[in-house]
């Protein structure tokens, strides 16, 4: 059971929000939790998560300023915003104003209440009409989270960095927690922001519900390069959604890194709306243990000449769980669109598995629209390779691993963010694998 009671009064100011928190709340009674029998949730057992009863965290958790460093991007200069079991906290938070003149960004409270002109065009336009139980959920308990509007021909001068902490604490209650955040991204003609969402933990024994859509909204030729760095408790579960809207020659890409979590369900949902349009979706997902890593991506092309690449990788090691289902539609009227969509896998361990479900929706017919999977171990002749020039088996076998993840790491355009994945990944590779490598 997850309860979707405020935990604490909304403000009046607030409720204009009212009518969609309802509108989640009667979608989510009418959907339900999704069994085996839903399609897009085959191969992904919700039952463990279903067991827990979430409640909103009801107290401020205390966090110093050392405690949220730790997560810092070394060498990356953003403006970084601090939530702390999805409460904000202003204190170990960068003034918003460092990302430009004329850039509004604040937390999704205060835009509710001082901004509501400028955020009520958006703010659940991709989500209202749902048949996903986790944006419904989302839909009831809008609060928290940011918004960020760059104007016309303006490019942001820092990443965004939206930095959630969960902590072993119960937030005051009895109770695992569940967040609900809510980020809200427009970037009007001609602008360009970068956003990285970062979910990490204090604690790898915590158990909590983290339910995070972030809407997107791309004017024509806007540019929103998206970061989603993933490192949970290894006892929480994990559903982040990207809904993305993309106008005439808007480009987003989207970067994905899968590292946490006991359970996680990773969405990336464009809509190429408008011709020309181009679209990113570049992931990695690294499980060992028990973990369970369910990808569902699904890009719409709704408009003509546009492009859109899909590229995720996983490496699963123990008794780890992959899922990755693609999907590509095509209207009618998208002719000429251009789709191509890559999911390569490789096992480390016997008891790893993996689901990978291509999907092609195609109901124009000029389009070029391609999609492979690939599921394997590591080439063992490529290990004797390695062994010839004198390294070991181990480091041999690390070092074709990392190559495997790392054309994942290229396509992002921010080398700190590059950096860091790559030594958080290479810290998840079994022990024996003694590897360092300069990234």
């Amino acid at each position: 059971m997850i309860d979707v009671t405020p935990n604490r009064p909304i403000p009046e100011c607030q409720s204009w929000l009212n009518p969609l928190r309802e509108a989640g709340r009667i979608a989510f009674n009418k959907i339900g939790w999704p069994g085996r029998k839903n399609e897009s949730w085959r191969f992904t057992d919700l039952s463990e998560l279903k067991a827990h009863n979430f409640v909103s965290a009801v107290e401020d958790e205390v966090l110093s300023l050392e405690q949220a460093q730790q997560f810092a991007i070394p060498e990356l200069e953003d403006v970084t915003l601090v939530f702390v079991n999805g409460r904000y906290q202003a204190h170990l938070s960068d003034d918003p104003a460092g990302l430009g003149d004329g850039i509004t960004c604040c937390t999704l409270r205060k835009a509710a209440c001082e901004h509501r002109a400028m955020l009520e065009p958006y703010i659940g336009q991709l989500t209202r009409d749902t048949d996903d139980p986790f944006t419904a959920l989302s839909n009831a308990s809008i609060e928290g989270g940011v918004f960020v509007h760059v104007p016309k021909g303006q490019a942001a001068n820092k990443p965004l960095h939206i930095l959630s902490i969960a902590t072993a604490g119960s937030g005051g209650t009895a109770e695992p927690i569940a967040t609900h955040p809510r980020n809200v991204v427009v970037a009007e003609q001609n602008a360009e922001l970068t956003v990285i969402e970062h979910y990490v933990t204090l604690s790898d024994d915590a158990v909590y519900l983290n339910n995070a859509i972030t809407e997107v909204f791309a004017a024509e030729r806007a540019k929103v390069h998206h970061y989603l760095l993933e490192k949970e408790s290894e006892s929480a579960y994990n559903v982040s959604s990207l809904y993305a809207h993309l106008e005439e020659e808007a480009d987003i890409r989207s970067h994905t890194v899968l590292l946490g979590g006991k359970l996680v369900r990773n969405n990336v949902l464009p809509t190429l709306a408008g011709k020309n349009a181009h679209c990113l979706i570049n992931g990695l997902y690294v499980g060992h243990n028990e973990q369970h890593l369910d990808n569902a991506m699904r890009v719409h092309h709704a408009a003509p000449d546009c492009e859109s690449r899909q590229f995720y990788k996983g490496i699963l090691n123990g008794k780890s769980r992959g899922v990755f289902t693609g999907r590509i539609i095509v209207d009618q009227v998208a002719q000429l669109t251009d789709a191509v969509q890559s999911n390569r896998n490789m096992l480390l361990s016997e008891e790893a598995r993996v689901n990978a479900r291509p999907q092609l929706e195609i109901y124009a017919d000029d389009v070029q629209c391609t999609h492979g999977c690939t599921t394997g171990a590591v080439d063992p002749e490529s290990v004797f390779y390695f062994m010839s020039r004198g390294l070991s088996e181990d480091v041999s076998r690390a070092m074709l691993i990392y190559a495997f993840a790392a054309e994942g790491f290229d396509r992002m355009e921010l080398v700190p963010v590059r950096r860091l994945l790559a030594r958080e990944m290479i810290a998840k590779l079994p022990k024996a694998y003694d590897l360092s490598i300069e990234v």
